[in-house]
């Protein structure tokens, strides 16, 4: 249950009983209703701007309307105190009883709570990495891999029903390149002497296991066909090869995606798909022939001084209209962009959310207008671009890999630091800032390293239970004994640690509909240091200990609290791809 959504309906109803009326007679917009935690935590459990927001239209002072908001409220059996403050605020306190009661809502729910229906079942493609299948995963793909599948995973958790989706840009000049490396690999696995890696070829030693491959398969007859052909057949196989070890590389993050779309069947049949967006965007108006100013700096590859095919995108939100077709009747890399846009909509997608890196800013506004002018506004769009990740080992830049020579690998970082800390610590900066990353720091065992720290809050719950089967001699704590004792809660500590469980659902909830992982990364560093400060309080005060062997019940109803916290650590590092460990090695 998320409390504040709770509340606000609670809220809503204590407005409706004021009978109050805009100044026209006329019923109130009570939308603009907000219930969230006060900024300090001091001020109470809970903060609305009722008052604030319907004064005006209802005529009247806020700070009076407030008061008598503040004096209903006090009537509702969970709130304890109602106070205004400032100019119209109401800040509500909840009783002992009703934070009691979430701690069994909660264990009712198990690693169940905090899902939500807000999202209604609504169609959100998510699409993340799309990497050029032309060698392996670099570390620089990792935090789109981890923002996009988090960001897939709390979607589905609040109720939308979402694909996960790679783009495989299998169609283009770095393809063919790509063909002609693994050909030159090809000839050296027959015993051919190739000599230096030619300039403009992929000198990876990765295709060395698909030339071998090749020549195992065709033996030397691709030399006795015609090279288009030959191309064509290795071109297949090449890519079917890097995208075979991207996926490995991906399963190595826990990132498994349910689609992958082949950009080559937009070109399919004669450009087919391509045609038919353009014909759908040309009968919306969308499309005219004409010529583009130079721009300003320096000129994109696909302008050019004559007539062109082009996508009046001005018209909806762009910054200069988009070439489609150039004027010897080839197509644009945009072009491609428009049918698979086009197909996404024909598979009755509400929402498409792209993840980007930092330097694909410019496709931001036009994808926006494409969504824009296809689905006559229907179809929400939204572009996530990552920024840089830069790469320290004990402080110190790490540039260069230790098998390539030129690129950090994906697999190398995690075969050294393993999948978890990446996951975390690739959240642990909001997407669109800088992010560093340490191996020495992702891997010490301290409360600065945040998934160390979170995940050794999960072992110790587990311990906790250990240490309690020990001492009290029982085997399995049911939840519903666990539950009943809830009402022996009455520390502080113990209900602040209630109140800090119970901001889970919120945060799901806007973690996914503000397209934010990282929020839940923070929520977890958060609750686990709540969690850590609790159990210190039990090392210095015996009477706060979880296991008190002559107060059974006392004991259950803080193992209650325990599992509970627990519960919501593996809810939460589930949702970010990481383990939430039982005990610490």
């Amino acid at each position: 249950m998320n409390i504040f959504a709770e509340f606000n309906e609670r809220i809503r109803k204590a407005v409706e009983a004021l009978e109050l009326k805009d100044k026209d007679g006329g019923v109130l917009d009570l939308g603009r209703i907000t219930v969230e935690p006060p900024r300090d935590p001091s001020h109470g459990d809970l903060a609305t701007n009722a008052a604030m927001v319907l004064a005006k239209p209802a005529g009247q002072n806020p700070r009076a309307l407030a008061e008598r908001l503040a004096a209903a409220l006090k009537d509702d059996p969970d709130v304890s105190s109602a106070e205004v403050a400032g100019p119209g605020f109401v800040n509500l306190r909840l009783g002992e009883g009703f934070w009691q009661g979430q701690l069994a809502v909660i264990l009712d729910a198990g690693q169940d709570f905090g899902r939500s229906a807000i999202g209604a079942g609504a169609k959100v493609n998510v699409e993340y990495v799309s990497a050029n299948p032309t060698g392996p995963m670099h570390v620089g793909h990792c935090r789109g891999a981890v923002v996009g599948d988090t960001l897939a995973n709390l979607l589905a958790f609040a109720g939308y029903d979402v694909t996960k989706e790679y783009y495989i840009n299998d169609a283009g000049a770095q393809v063919d390149v790509l063909a002609r490396s693994a050909m030159l690999r090809y000839r050296e696995a027959l015993g051919d002497q190739i000599g230096e890696i030619p300039p403009g070829l992929y000198p990876g030693d990765y295709l060395v296991p698909v030339g071998q491959a090749l020549a195992k398969e065709f033996g030397r007859s691709l030399l006795q066909k015609p090279e288009e052909e030959a191309l064509a057949i290795v071109k297949d196989r090449t890519i079917d090869a890097m995208m075979a070890m991207i996926r490995e590389d991906l399963a190595l993050l826990n990132v498994h995606h349910e689609v992958f779309f082949s950009e080559r069947t937009l070109h399919a049949d004669n450009a087919r798909a391509i045609r038919a967006a353009i014909s759908d965007l040309t009968l919306k108006g969308h499309i005219y022939k004409g010529k583009l100013p130079p721009p300003k700096g320096e000129k994109p590859d696909d302008w050019e001084d004559r007539e062109q095919t082009l996508f009046r995108s001005t018209e909806v939100g762009d910054d200069i209209d988009r070439p489609l077709v150039k004027s010897d009747g080839t197509f644009t890399y945009f072009a491609a962009d428009v049918a698979y846009l086009k197909d996404k909509l024909a598979r009755g997608f509400d929402e498409t959310i792209f993840v980007l890196g930092a330097d694909h800013g410019g496709y931001v506004k036009r994808m926006e207008a494409l969504a824009k002018a296809l689905s006559s506004g229907a179809l929400k769009l939204t572009v996530l671009l990552c920024q840089l990740v830069k790469l320290y080992r004990a402080g110190e830049p790490v540039r260069m890999s230790k098998r390539s020579g030129d690129f950090i690998t994906l697999r190398e970082v995690v075969e050294e630091v393993g999948r978890d800390p990446i996951r975390f610590m690739m959240l642990y900066r909001k997407n669109d800032a800088p992010l560093d990353f340490d191996f020495a720091k992702v891997t010490e065992q301290s409360k600065d390293n945040p998934v160390f720290y979170v995940q050794y809050a999960s072992a110790r719950t587990h311990s906790v239970f250990r240490q309690a089967r020990e001492q009290l001699g029982v085997d399995d704590f049911s939840r519903a004994a666990l539950k009943a004792a809830a009402s022996r809660l009455t520390d502080e500590g113990e209900i602040a640690l209630v109140k800090k469980l119970a901001e889970y659902p919120r945060l799901i909830e806007q973690a996914a509909q503000s397209h934010e992982p990282h929020r839940l990364a923070f929520y977890l560093y958060d609750l686990a240091s709540a969690f850590h400060a609790h159990w210190n309080r039990g090392t210095d005060n015996t009477d706060l200990r979880f296991v008190k062997v002559n107060d059974p019940e006392l004991t259950y109803a803080r193992l209650g609290l325990v599992q509970a916290v627990s519960d919501v650590l593996t809810s939460g590092l589930a949702l970010i791809g990481a383990d939430a460990p039982k005990e610490m090695r």
